[in-house]
């Protein structure tokens, strides 16, 4: 997966008095008392994430569509993302016109097609399906490299793309059996969002370094935020909007818990302990997502769901390490 690493958040204090030199221990402490703080950013940033399915399926149940529920989440996002923006480019250069173009361009796939596909998806598989397939991304990172980049892979990341695409394989035999027709739409199209967001990432490895990783995260996510809004107006009456007092509710919970607030975990977390390391303890989404949907969704959990879980987070696990390395 593409590094995005941000700027550390926290620059130290100067004193105007000149402070002692810490000893070793005391050093050591503070950097444990660090890495603390990153693990969690990124695990709890890892946790609000996978939430946006269990939210979507919830939506679902009363009879809201793709569209109005993509539409009301990212209507509640776009102000922070806004903040998030302008606080970002306080003291940054313009960007350049070319730049300008290519953002339009990564809001479009990274965040707005990617997040279409996925809410469409939801409405046919379980949400611990979908959380499986998204979790291909960096998988499919290393294939566009492979396609565009000539990159040659390597015998280990072979094994490891073959060991995670084994693991969808036995969670979505499993839901194929179980009778229901859909499933192939619905992973087809979480499929694409996954793809459509590795295009994104694949695309933004040499940009971000000229924006800046929370400017482009703000950016493309306000070109997302609008298109999602505009698709809404464009094909669906403002009487869809009359909704019943949890849509709204769940709309929320969607825009900040599961969008907003994530974002800005994972971005801290990353500036803490590095995108790697924050890559690798995001491999707790699936997990969180079997979770949630048993205890809120009481979706159906086998021993074929947690073998193609354990084969597809250790295939992921490989390859991010592998790239990193």
């Amino acid at each position: 997966m593409q590094a995005l690493d941000v700027a550390p958040i926290d620059a130290p204090i100067e004193s105007a008095a000149e402070p002692a030199a810490p000893s070793r221990e005391s050093a050591a402490a503070a950097a444990h008392r660090l890495d603390a703080v990153g693990v969690l950013l990124a695990a709890g940033g890892a946790i609000a994430f996978s939430g946006k399915a269990i939210i979507v399926k919830l939506g679902y149940r009363h009879g809201v569509d793709a569209v109005t529920q993509l539409g009301l989440r990212m209507l509640v996002a776009l102000p922070f993302f806004l903040l998030m923006g302008l606080w970002a480019a306080r003291r940054a250069r313009p960007l350049a016109r070319g730049d300008r173009g290519r953002i339009l361009l990564l809001g479009f796939f990274g965040y707005y097609l990617a997040s279409f596909l996925d809410f469409a998806g939801l409405a046919y598989i379980t949400a611990t399906l979908e959380r499986l397939i998204l979790y291909l991304t960096p998988t499919l990172v290393l294939l566009i490299g492979v396609v565009l980049a000539r990159r040659r892979p390597t015998r280990t990341q072979l094994l490891a793309l073959a060991i995670s695409y084994a693991g969808v394989l036995l969670a979505f035999g499993h839901d194929l059996r179980a009778g229901e027709g859909s499933i192939a739409m619905g992973s087809a199209l979480v499929f694409g969002s996954a793809l459509s967001y590795a295009i994104y990432l694949f695309g933004s490895g040499e940009i971000v370094a000229r924006v800046g990783a929370v400017r482009l995260t703000a950016y493309a996510s306000v070109v997302a935020s609008v298109l999602c809004i505009a698709q809404f107006l464009l094909t669906r009456p403002l009487a869809a909007l009359r909704l019943p007092a949890e849509v709204y509710w769940l709309s929320l919970l969607n825009g900040t818990a599961c969008t907003v607030l994530p974002v800005l975990a994972v971005m801290m977390g990353v500036a803490r302990i590095g995108s790697s390391l924050a890559a690798q303890i995001g491999m707790i989404g699936p997990v969180s997502t079997i979770v949630l949907s048993l205890l809120i969704l009481h979706e159906p959990m086998g021993p074929w769901q947690l073998a193609g879980t354990v084969l597809v987070l250790a295939g992921v696990l490989v390859v991010t390490r592998v790239r990193s390395a």
